[in-house]
């Protein structure tokens, strides 16, 4: 029988705490409402504390002796958790160096795609290393590739700014490029056009009617056909000459 396999990303560590009855320690150190140490006390005597309280008894250090338990409200605790789960990856992510490496012949649209993927890590708070290499002859034009890291730095200037200028390192071009604060940064333009796809996606028909009829204009209703008195509509017999 074969195993599950095992999730790529790890659990949240907020889903490891033991609450109320789950404890197994005979004794804890309780910390209170408020924050204070209360001393170490019974099980027993801490749940009973917790109920007094409205509030649940959630064990923080059970790696401690004797384990060390609060009085907390477990939804706000796991918010709590939660929220700095979410600032530590961002530390994480800030941490992180992607490299984008460039040659000097570089294509336009290969530069371009290579733009678009530095773009994305500087939204995700990532760090992006700019490296080009010069192959043979190609050292004896250096300007060539300084002219393509300074054009490409500056399709990044609305994303990340260059912790220093540009510098020629052995065969290579090199420089650091971290990203600008969210509240100075440009949005993502691929990011704009999914939200936008997915739009166009969930309501076909209204953009649909948007793009192909002028504002402000309904179609005209259609109108239904004449019936002749006593006859039929879209009579096959109507125009037949009968000959007697």
């Amino acid at each position: 029988m074969s195993r599950p396999f095992s999730p790529r990303t790890p659990p949240s560590p907020s889903s490891f705490f033991r609450v109320n009855g789950k404890i197994r320690a005979r004794e804890v150190r309780i910390i209170g409402v408020d924050g204070k140490q209360l001393g170490v006390l019974g099980l027993g005597d801490a749940l009973n504390m917790a109920r007094a309280n409205a509030v649940d008894l959630v064990e923080i250090a059970p790696n401690a002796v004797p384990p060390v338990c609060r009085l907390v409200d477990y939804g706000k605790f796991r918010y709590e958790q939660a929220k700095k789960d979410k600032d530590s990856r961002k530390h994480q992510h800030a941490n992180k160096v992607k490299e984008v490496q460039l040659s000097p012949k570089i294509d336009p649209h290969d530069l371009a795609t290579k733009v678009e993927h530095a773009v994305d890590f500087l939204c995700e708070d990532m760090k992006v290393k700019i490296t080009l290499k010069f192959r043979g002859r190609e050292m004896q034009h250096t300007d060539v590739g300084f002219q393509v890291v300074q054009k490409f730095l500056q399709e990044l200037a609305p994303f990340g700014h260059p912790d220093f200028e540009a510098k020629l390192m052995g065969r290579g071009i090199n420089v650091m490029v971290s990203p600008l604060p969210r509240n100075k940064r440009g949005k993502n333009p691929r990011q704009a056009e999914d939200i936008e796809q997915a739009s166009v996606d969930a309501h076909p028909k209204a953009h649909a009617n948007h793009y192909n009829s002028p504002p402000n204009e309904r179609p005209p209703r259609p109108q239904p056909p004449e019936v002749k008195q006593g006859g039929f509509v879209n009579n096959p017999f109507e125009q037949l000459e009968i000959h007697r």
